[in-house]
């Protein structure tokens, strides 16, 4: 039996010869074989079927090899490229691999080379794959307690959510950042009558403004810059599914009027095309901004707010449901601790209480690493308050409650409570400084003197 049993091949090259001499070497090793000698050819045959690995030359008549691989990579991620060329040089591999090929072979090449490279290049994708696929299970495991809390406030919302879920609506999902929002918006599609279909997250801070739109909706061949084919957009990807935005606060106004447009009729157009599209798509959406606010300072729509804002479930900070950090942490140590083969590792009582009195700005996400990182670092197996970057708790059985002002509260948990809450909601401490006026440093200390660090 092969080495490349139940792999499928994808072979551009513009020499017959060469593709079917590269044909014959690879399903006499056990793969499913596709051959084409042109650009066009091989994105529609990416958008046939799934590959594991591609053999690409550099030059297919006049076009660029190159052009074509950053496009192949985008389509079908995890894809293993190998280029082939008769024009090597160690610039072009360069080249090649930064743009995501996984290995270089040069013509004139042999049958024993050719097999060697593609069952190495399949193999590392395997291995990779089996790696996702753990990290995955590991996090299903870690997420499963999120949807249990001793806050009467919380367990109210996750009924709701409930609910909702097989209502099929929008939703839109608001909270502080790290406080589990695509661990719902998941959870909202697993519950729903959608669940075997597609779920397609896109984390909007990341796309540009110029490529946003392309992005969600798609585009034509020819439509900007850099558009060397048709593509489909995540709209389409979700069709039938759930399509997730994270953080739709950051959206250009472009992607929210055809958004708008979307949520209204269903219908929409790909970039650079007038043909009309439909997509059967349930929209979930989340921010950590305060749209509204974005509203009024004309950043955002107020119709497509209105629009998004069917359901609104806001997901609580950690501060707010303080029953539940200890449980948490004790979760997340259990998951992390069978995950890194540590399974009689625990926390110490002043740890307990280390966490407990901790406010969290970050949340859960805050709270998963240190735990994370406690079990990685700690020597012992009772792990301390120092192993999770805080400090002792004065009072070992004290937890911290959230302060508003005007509360019985002293200046000092004021301040402790604002400094947590600016850092909760600014991108870096270096900014969130600046919002206090005070330097780093400062905040450092702070940080340090109130247990936030």
């Amino acid at each position: 039996m092969g080495q490349l049993t139940e792999s499928a091949a994808l072979i551009v090259d513009d020499d017959a010869g060469v593709r079917q001499s590269l044909r014959l070497c690879l399903e006499a090793d056990g793969a499913r074989v596709l051959g084409v000698s042109t650009s066009s050819g091989a994105l529609e045959a990416l958008e046939r079927s799934r590959f594991d690995v591609v053999l690409l030359d550099l030059w297919l008549g006049a076009e660029s090899g190159l052009e074509l691989l950053s496009e192949i990579v985008r389509r079908q991620r995890g894809i293993a490229v190998v280029v082939i060329t008769a024009f090597a040089s160690f610039e072009t591999a360069v080249s090649a691999m930064k743009l995501g090929a996984v290995d270089y072979l040069p013509k004139p090449f042999t049958p024993t080379q050719v097999r060697e490279a593609t069952r190495r290049v399949v193999q590392t994708a395997r291995d990779k794959k089996s790696e996702v696929e753990r990290a995955v299970e590991m996090t299903q495991a870690e997420v499963s307690g999120y949807f249990s809390s001793e806050n009467s406030q919380f367990a109210a919302l996750l009924k709701t959510a409930e609910r909702a879920a097989g209502a099929d609506c929008v939703v839109m999902l608001s909270g502080e950042s790290g406080t589990g929002k695509n661990i719902l918006a998941k959870y909202l599609h697993d519950k729903s009558p959608r669940a075997k279909a597609p779920f397609v997250a896109v984390n909007c801070p990341t796309l540009s403004s110029d490529m946003m739109t392309s992005a969600l909706f798609g585009h034509k061949k020819g439509s900007f810059t850099g558009a060397i084919a048709d593509a489909a957009g995540k709209v389409e990807a979700a069709a039938g599914g759930t399509l997730f935005l994270d953080e739709i606060g950051d959206l250009c106004p472009d992607a929210q009027a055809r958004l708008l447009r979307f949520l209204n009729d269903r219908t929409y157009e790909r970039l650079g095309e007038t043909a009309e599209r439909r997509a059967d798509v349930r929209l979930v959406a989340a921010s950590n901004k305060d749209l509204r606010a974005e509203v009024a300072a004309g950043r955002f729509r107020e119709d497509l707010f209105f629009r998004l804002n069917v359901v609104e479930l806001r997901l609580m900070p950690l501060r707010e449901r303080p029953e539940d950090v200890v449980p948490f942490a004790v979760h997340f140590l259990r998951s992390f601790a069978d995950a890194h083969g540590r399974p009689q590792m625990s926390l110490s009582p002043a740890s307990t209480s280390a966490i407990g009195a901790c406010v969290w700005p970050g949340n859960l996400r805050e709270l998963r690493n240190a735990v994370e990182r406690a079990v990685i670092l700690s020597p012992a197996d009772v792990i301390e308050p120092e192993d999770l970057g805080l400090l002792r708790a004065k009072d070992p059985g004290s937890v911290r409650r959230s302060v508003k002002l005007g509360d019985e509260a002293s200046l000092e948990d004021v301040e402790r409570e604002h400094i947590a809450r600016v850092i909760a909601r600014a991108p870096t401490l270096e900014a969130a400084a600046r919002t206090l006026s005070i330097d780093s440093t400062t905040l450092q200390r702070k940080r340090k003197r109130y247990g936030l660090a």
